[in-house]
């Protein structure tokens, strides 16, 4: 029933903009990070999902590097067509258009079609389970005691991991050292072996570390608590205003007709109502956030204003 419903939407298209899903065409659902990672993981859920929905074959596709821009340049000048989508991070949209000294190859605002928010992925606090640091707490007077001796990893300048140390630290008013990695993999084995401090991060990438004794959870970064990890403290009841979530939302080339933005939206509304992908989601500390298009572009907005304050007080440049 949906899925003649949905072919019915792109019928109604005029020919030189229709997909031909019916011709059962591939579609491209692309990641613009490495296998592993929260946007990978997501990707294949949603993959998998809505391949019998649409009717076609849904096929994830690894675009690496740049903060996710080759990836997003790559679907900017796919045809209009709902062939070519992209997992759109929320970096992309939010942070990098507003960091200075970073040009960006292609107008994210005008070559992308911003379709729903997909995902809410809160963020988490880890150190080493040799480390004394046991709280927020700990950790600020750690810093204050020795200003810019206390390290903290991420993926990359400007990337999610550094914007959160960076706004931790204008929040305490203490000085960090910022060390950034080539991806998260070498930050949590730099973590764990006790040469950098710790690591704000997407909660995802962490589990499998944390339940196998690599990596020990301090605080969660959300505006209340995990249900992974109902124990763990939420980091901003010791420090106000520090609640970080990054999210992934689907979004299709410029120009993209609105009987497309319809149908993948009727299409993602679909996923979200099934049980299985629920709990999947939950197991892996995503929180389902579908919407549409004016309400997702409501919140690049909202986060774009947000992490350009943060990036102007903390003086973080690309080049």
């Amino acid at each position: 029933m949906f899925k003649r419903a949905f072919l019915a939407l792109l019928i109604a298209l005029p020919a030189a903009a229709q997909p031909p899903f019916a011709a059962q065409r591939e579609v491209r659902l692309l990641c613009g990070f490495a296998p592993g990672g929260t946007c990978d993981l997501l990707s294949r859920l949603l993959a998998e999902q809505l391949t019998p929905i649409i009717g076609n074959r849904v096929v994830v596709e690894n675009r690496t590097g740049a903060s996710g821009m080759i990836a997003g340049e790559a679907v900017a000048r796919a045809a209009p067509d709902g062939h070519t989508m992209l997992l759109m991070p929320m970096a992309l949209t939010a942070v990098l258009p507003v960091t200075p000294g970073l040009r960006m190859p292609f107008d994210p605002d005008r070559e992308l079609t911003p379709i729903s928010n997909v995902a809410n992925v809160f963020n988490l606090l880890v150190v080493s389970p040799a480390s004394p640091y046991r709280s927020v707490a700990d950790i600020i007077a750690a810093a204050r005691a020795a200003p810019g001796r206390l390290s903290y990893a991420s993926t990359g300048t400007g990337t999610s991991q550094h914007l959160s140390g960076a706004l931790f630290e204008s929040l305490t008013g203490v000085s960090m050292l910022h060390v950034p990695f080539r991806g998260g993999a070498p930050a949590m084995v730099e973590i764990t072996a006790g040469r950098v401090d710790m690591m704000f991060g997407n909660m995802p990438e962490f589990l499998g570390q944390i339940r196998g004794g690599g990596l020990r959870a301090v605080a969660y970064g959300a505006p209340r608590p995990s249900p992974l990890m109902p124990d763990l403290p939420v980091i901003g009841e010791s420090l106000r205003g520090f609640e970080i979530r990054s999210w992934f939302g689907l979004a299709g080339p410029g120009g993209l007709p609105e009987a497309v933005v319809q149908g993948w939206l009727a299409a993602l509304r679909q996923v979200a109502s099934n049980p299985d992908f629920q709990r999947r989601m939950a197991e892996n500390a995503m929180e389902i956030t579908i919407d549409d298009p004016a309400a997702f572009r409501a919140v690049i907005a909202q986060d774009r204003a947000r992490w350009a304050e943060v990036i102007r007080g903390a003086n973080i440049r690309a080049d």
